[in-house]
């Protein structure tokens, strides 16, 4: 059984900063396959599309009938121990600062025997064990052995913590907390186990619905932070960006028509200056703090989170400049993503349906409930994913999109 993880000592600032060493992160490109299904927190092997064999590792035929015709599909995970051992030594830096490692020889009842990581609560060979695939601190999909049945405390696993974001004990920023996706987000942080979360607002002069509420947590601190204010961003994170372990950013402005229901560019400004520069003002200042903090232990700096929309994949007529905004952001997080990487740092990029708020008033059921999304979130945190599309909506749009984007385009144009 894991023990529950006790909240770390305070870091000496005389010490000398630790540096991030990840992990080996070289992949073949056929490997990527089972980094993309990873990053949206499946697990996926290769499968023969002519005699249906399933094949670890990945190679551009089949091994049993040499046919090039491979798919990706999902895989249970269900298998059995055979085999256990223990690294005390390894030649590689990230392995050696972290040992003892332990390892096992899994054979899986679709038929392929992997070597995976063990979580600490599995138990000697033989056993029933469940393989997951997640990603590492390089961003590149591993193999680990889970427990059929695991305790209250499986999350705090020290091998599982170095491939998740789990808030707890952590310090996170929440860039907006006027809204009520933002103070949904405050209190699923505060439950999940948050040592301290910062809420931004804006305009703190005003008294808004729900503020009050938050604000009387004794984790949480309003701080003013203005994302259309480069200056109002730089004193935030001069304040706080050597302490912030994650952040949120659902910050956004969201206007509905497109192009010629509205006069005038003011408001696709708006949404740009917020949506798009926004997140640029606030990678700018945050970016190399919680870079310089990756390597602080168990409770490092770990993960960066956006708040996009399933729009950014494909424009919503009806909400078409709040659309390009969330497409400006989704590409600007790709890039984010890239420089965070080598830090060891996830970005999340979040793409939910049409929200249960203000803008999406006139939007039939099935939306995205306030406390759905902010739970969504923080599962993606605890299961270290990249990529998350909660709701209905979403998850139906994003089929679509992969199953043929210009079919989707056009389905969108005329209304559907």
């Amino acid at each position: 059984m894991t023990m529950p993880l006790m909240r770390p000592k305070r870091k000496n600032p005389v010490l000398r900063t630790r540096q991030m060493n990840l992990p080996p992160g070289s992949r073949g490109r056929i490997a990527l396959g089972m980094t993309a299904a990873a990053a949206e927190g499946r697990f996926e092997l290769q499968t023969c599309e002519d005699c249906g064999a399933v094949q670890y590792p990945p190679r551009e035929a089949c091994h049993k009938c040499l046919s090039p015709r491979l798919h990706w599909r999902e895989q249970s995970g269900e298998g059995e121990l055979l085999a256990t051992t223990t690294l005390h030594h390894s030649n590689d830096l990230f392995f050696r600062e972290r040992l003892p490692w332990r390892l096992g020889l899994v054979h899986l009842d679709s038929g392929p025997t992997l070597m995976v990581h063990m979580h600490g609560e599995v138990g000697d060979a033989p056993a029933r064990v469940r393989v997951g695939a997640r990603l590492d601190r390089a961003g590149q999909a591993v193999l680990i052995g889970f427990p059929n049945e695991g305790s209250a405390h499986m999350a705090d696993d020290k091998m599982l913590r170095e491939m998740t974001s789990d808030p707890k004990f952590r310090k996170a920023l929440v860039t907006d907390g006027k809204t009520e996706v933002g103070q949904a987000i405050v209190r699923a942080l505060v439950k999940a186990g948050a040592d301290i979360v910062w809420v931004g607002h804006a305009e703190p002069w005003k008294k808004l619905g729900g503020l009050e509420d938050i604000t009387a947590l004794p984790q949480v601190t309003l701080v003013p932070l203005d994302l259309t204010n480069g200056r109002s961003v730089s004193e935030l994170a001069g304040e706080i960006g050597g302490k912030v372990d994650i952040v949120i950013n659902n910050a956004e402005v969201h206007r509905t028509f497109g192009i010629g229901a509205r006069r005038g560019t003011d408001v696709a400004k708006a949404e740009m200056d917020i949506n798009y520069f926004g997140l640029l003002r606030l990678a700018q200042e945050f970016g190399p703090a919680l870079k310089g903090r990756s390597a602080d232990g168990v409770t490092g700096a770990t993960a960066w989170v956006n708040l996009l929309s399933i729009y950014a994949l494909a424009n919503f007529p009806p909400h078409g400049t709040f659309s390009a905004s969330k497409a400006a952001a989704y590409s600007l997080a790709q890039c984010l993503r890239a420089e965070m990487r080598p830090a060891g740092i996830r970005v999340i990029n979040v793409f939910p349906g049409p929200i249960d708020d203000e803008w999406n008033q006139h939007m039939p059921p099935p939306k995205v409930a306030p406390g759905a999304l902010a739970n969504a979130i923080v599962k993606a945190l605890r299961d270290g994913v990249e990529d998350v599309y909660p709701g209905d909506v979403a998850q139906e749009w994003l089929e679509r999109w992969r199953d043929n984007p210009k079919v989707l385009e056009r389905e969108l144009a005329a209304g559907g």
